[in-house]
């Protein structure tokens, strides 16, 4: 078989998946008409640095509008149960940490299933940080796993 002098033509190129919602920024500096984050230099933040031109949703207001999360953390067992109050507060405080710096890393949900609690998320950071701090802090069995293009994550935390 001769592949030629530059080598294979008919490799599989893969497409590159797209995010829609870390697309379309939009101008600087912009406000959000939702949660008041402010686009500036690239980046969403609190800080009010001068006067905004525009105002947009940012892309954490818009998953929360379309209820398409990026993280989901299943949360189950009979520890989680007897400290139900204790652990939802340990995720309210770990999101308020991230959000303060980050805020486009919210929780989205806290839905009780059947068996388990499931906790959505608008980031995949805030999503391995709650899983992290569960871990740390109430030992059990944590894993997680990225989905296609690391654009969202499951975890998994139980005891």
């Amino acid at each position: 078989m001769n592949k030629g002098r530059y080598g294979r033509n008919d490799k599989l190129i893969k497409e590159h998946r797209h995010d829609v919602y870390e697309e379309n920024r939009g101008p600087e500096p912009s406000l959000c008409t939702e949660c008041g984050a402010l686009f500036v230099n690239g980046r969403w933040t609190w800080k009010k640095t001068g006067e905004y031109t525009s105002k947009m949703v940012c892309p954490a207001c818009r998953r929360c509008a379309d209820n398409y999360p990026a993280g989901y953390i299943q949360i189950k067992g009979e520890f989680f149960e007897g400290h139900r109050d204790e652990i939802l507060n340990l995720l309210r405080n770990v999101e308020e940490m991230e959000k303060g710096e980050h805020p486009l890393e919210r929780i989205m949900l806290i839905t009780n299933e059947d068996d388990h609690t499931l906790v959505t998320t608008t980031g995949v950071h805030i999503a391995r940080r709650i899983g992290e701090a569960l871990s740390r802090s109430y030992k059990g069995d944590f894993s997680f796993q990225y989905g296609e293009g690391e654009k969202s994550i499951r975890v998994y935390w139980q005891r």
